[in-house]
């Protein structure tokens, strides 16, 4: 693999997250405008499933550093109304119904957990370096099963996950060669755990699978260091970061300044991610 190299001298490592590496994928220029621009183009209004996915991370974060007698699915259920997020509703009638549903969801899931099973860390920061790479990004939890770390990673959207979602999932696999790298223990397993349907994935990465995964992010990381370099050369920055029109345009955070993304789908309304709540259970009665 051709090395981030000028005039045979090495370069400073790229810094990165998972996300910062899949926006670059996705689509250079909203890349471009994330990360680059400064000052950064105003986006849009803020996301109903952004809110809720805030929502459910805390309170689940909050759970866990109760002391575990109070690990109840009740208490799971008061902290996703104690800390909800009201931004991105239609209205009041809608963010209070998700969030009733939101708490039964989070009620559900800690229901099936051990509330004395100590994870080893939750909202973990983990970083490591590669040849390329500064690699940081948060663990949602990580639990140490028969001496082993397992990346746990919670998804809230409508879509649960597939059979091959863990397996294939770059994040995952950063995640878990981070982890093993920096808290020196053996980290192969990683897990996506769906709250609405209590759906769990899972995959064990074999020291091939996970070679791969840091090839691929280094793969990316050059493209986005070449295209930065010709954007400071005085390309223009349409042709260094070219926009990548598809189905994500209509849920970017920086649509109005994209015609390209305009043109590529509808304009969604900031609750759209989240009509598919209306179709579980009705909300849990307000508890205590």
């Amino acid at each position: 693999m051709a090395q981030l190299v000028l005039d045979e001298m090495p370069r400073r490592l790229f810094s990165c997250t998972p996300t910062r590496l899949a926006s670059f994928e996705d689509c250079p220029r909203r890349y471009r405008m994330t990360y680059l621009d400064r000052p950064a183009p105003p986006k849009g209004p803020p996301w109903a499933h952004t809110s809720l996915g805030t929502s459910a991370h805390n309170a689940l974060r909050l759970w866990w550093d109760e002391p575990a007698q109070r690990r109840t699915p009740e208490r799971a259920a008061a902290l996703v109304r104690s800390c909800w997020v009201a931004e991105g509703w239609r209205d009041g009638e809608q963010s209070a119904d998700a969030r009733e549903r939101v708490a039964a969801m989070c009620e559900r899931y800690t229901g099936g957990l051990d509330p004395a099973g100590e994870p080893r860390a939750v909202e973990r920061q983990v970083a490591t370096r590669t040849d390329l790479l500064a690699l940081h990004g948060r663990v949602d939890r990580l639990d140490e099963r028969d001496g082993e770390l397992v990346v746990v990673d919670y998804k809230t959207g409508r879509r649960a996950p597939q059979d091959d979602d863990a397996r294939t999932s770059s994040a995952l696999a950063l995640y878990a060669f981070a982890a093993e790298r920096m808290l020196r223990q053996r980290c192969r397993r990683v897990e996506l755990h769906h709250l609405p349907t209590g759906r769990v994935v899972e995959a064990e990465h074999t020291d091939e699978s996970l070679a791969r995964h840091i090839r691929r992010a280094e793969s990316i990381a050059t493209d986005a260091v070449a295209a930065t370099e010709r954007l400071a050369a005085g390309q223009p920055a349409d042709v260094a970061f070219p926009p990548r029109p598809g189905p994500l345009c209509s849920w970017c955070d920086f649509r109005r300044h994209c015609p390209e993304g305009r043109s590529a789908g509808p304009e969604l309304a900031p609750w759209a991610g989240v009509e598919y709540l209306s179709e579980q259970e009705p909300a849990a009665s307000q508890g205590t």
